[in-house]
Formats: C-alpha cells, sequence, structure tokens
C-alpha cells in the first residue's frame, strides 16, 4: 500500500526514528501505526545485540532537585558526537522527568518503570538504541531526600552532583550550591572519616608507615608518623573537613556553619563521565 508523508511524520514523532526507516517500517507493516512501532523496537533489539560488546564511554549526565528531593542519573552511548545531540539529550530529560514524576528509589526501578502506554525505560531505551545506532547504557541512577537538597549540573553534562542539606532555607540553599560546586571540584571519597571504609584507612596506614621507614624513622615512630598522615587524608578527602575552595582558610564544615548556624551536609552523591 502507498505509505502517505503524513503517517512517516506521525511515527517519527512517536519515535524519534529517522524518516527514511519510518517508511520502511511502514510499508512492512503495511501501514498499521502500531505494528511499524514494533518494527522500530525489533530494529533496536537487532542493533543492541550486535552492538553489546562496544564500550559507551560518552553519554550525559543530568541532576535535578526540588521540594527536599534530588535526582541525578546518567545515560551512555559510544560517541561524544550523540552525547551533544540536542534529542539524544532531550531524551535523556524525559527518562528524569519518569524518575521525578514517579518518585523513583532505585536504578532497578527507573528501568522498570512505564516510560508511555507501551514501553518500559529499558524497553525505550532499546528503541531509541535502533534510532541512533550506538549502544546506550543507563548506568547510574541516584536519589536523596534531605529537608533540602541541591543539584548542579556542570557545563558540558559530563558531571554532576547532589548535595542533601539539613535545613531548609534561602541562605541555606544558596550555601548549598556552593558545596554542590565543591563536591564536583574535589570528588571527596566520604562527608567525613566516619564515611571512610576501613579498607582505605588500613591501606592508608600502611602506606604511611612504609613512607616513614623509607625516609628513615625509626620503626617505633612510623605508626604515629603514618596517623598523622591519615588525620591529613581525612582532611583533604572527606567533605566537611577539606577547605572550602572559595576561601581555604575555613573548612567547608565551618563555611557551612557561618552562613547558618548548624546548617550542614546530611549526603552526597556525584556522578561522573571522567
Amino acid at each position: 500500500m502507498a505509505i502517505t508523508a503524513s503517517q512517516v511524520n506521525e511515527l517519527r514523532k512517536k519515535t524519534g526514528a529517522g524518516m527514511m526507516d519510518c517508511k520502511k517500517a511502514l510499508v512492512e507493516a503495511d501501514g498499521d501505526m502500531e505494528q511499524a512501532i514494533d518494527v522500530l523496537r525489533k530494529k533496536g533489539q537487532k542493533v543492541a545485540a550486535k552492538r553489546g560488546d562496544n564500550e559507551a564511554k560518552e553519554g550525559v549526565i543530568f541532576a535535578q532537585a526540588n521540594a527536599g528531593k534530588g535526582f541525578m542519573l546518567q545515560l551512555n552511548c559510544e560517541t561524544d558526537f550523540v552525547a551533544k545531540n540536542e534529542d539524544f539529550r532531550g531524551f535523556v530529560q524525559s527518562i528524569l522527568d519518569v524518575a521525578v514524576n514517579n518518585n523513583l528509589a532505585s536504578l532497578d526501578e527507573l528501568k522498570a518503570a512505564k516510560y508511555d502506554d507501551k514501553l518500559t525505560v529499558e524497553e525505550k531505551i532499546t528503541e531509541q538504541i535502533g534510532v541512533i545506532g550506538e549502544k546506550l547504557d543507563l548506568s547510574n541512577y541516584a536519589k536523596v531526600e534531605a529537608h533540602a537538597v541541591v543539584a548542579y549540573n556542570h557545563p558540558g553534562n559530563q558531571l554532576a552532583t547532589l548535595v542533601a542539606l539539613n535545613k531548609a532555607s534561602e541562605v541555606a540553599e544558596d550555601a548549598g550550591k556552593q558545596v554542590a560546586m565543591q563536591v564536583a571540584a574535589m570528588n571527596p571519597l566520604a562527608l567525613d572519616k566516619d564515611g571512610v571504609d576501613q579498607e582505605t584507612i588500613a591501606r592508608e596506614v600502611e602506606v604511611g608507615k612504609e613512607l616513614a621507614i623509607q625516609e628513615g624513622k625509626p620503626a617505633e615512630m612510623a605508626e604515629k608518623i603514618a596517623q598523622g598522615r591519615l588525620n591529613k587524608f581525612f582532611k583533604e578527602n572527606t567533605l566537611l573537613s577539606q577547605p572550602f575552595v572559595r576561601d581555604n582558610k575555613q573548612t567547608v564544615e565551618q563555611f557551612l556553619n557561618a552562613a547558618e548556624s548548624g546548617l550542614t551536609v546530611t549526603s552526597f552523591k556525584r556522578f561522573s563521565l571522567s
């Protein structure tokens, strides 16, 4: 049967597929719109199978926060060309909208959530693999809740952070934005020293001892020197103890308390492509 331009355009709007792919799908489906959508979905599954071993190191990260809740996700693709494409970025935003609108708590919940009346998020991603022709991987997702949550999206959308605060006010959120940028820039391991795992602590102590001995310090002093270096490690690598980037005469903890008495960060998340 003859396929009209309006049918092709309608299918393109529904799926995002190219004009020729839409026309071929409609021809294969004898003009049936729903069957044509299924044809494109199956194409996506075939492309996904073929590209399964490919590396998807490019992509974008979006973070969004409102009313004490923050959401962040990372969708990887194969090339920078796709990552910078506005349609691809719009697709990533649409997935984030699903997360926000449904208040989803985990990556598995997001993948299984309904994207539209027919497809789950995971199925929609498979469909888009057929449209784009690259491997796509929804690799990271986080949800944070607190009295206030601040999101920071670094220019280029290859890095984003969420910072949870124990107080909600205009002053608190402004301070939180600065700390969210600190998290992006300094990549802390944990909120404070209590959040650093024992394996990391043991490794730092062992390295500190070895360095002390190599420097000619007596073995009996090595443990004490290692503990001193461990304290320095905590100051450099835990958020609240880090020197505040905009004024390194004070720590992040001191900056927050100066902005509003008792203000602190309760948790944070950071996603980065590099």
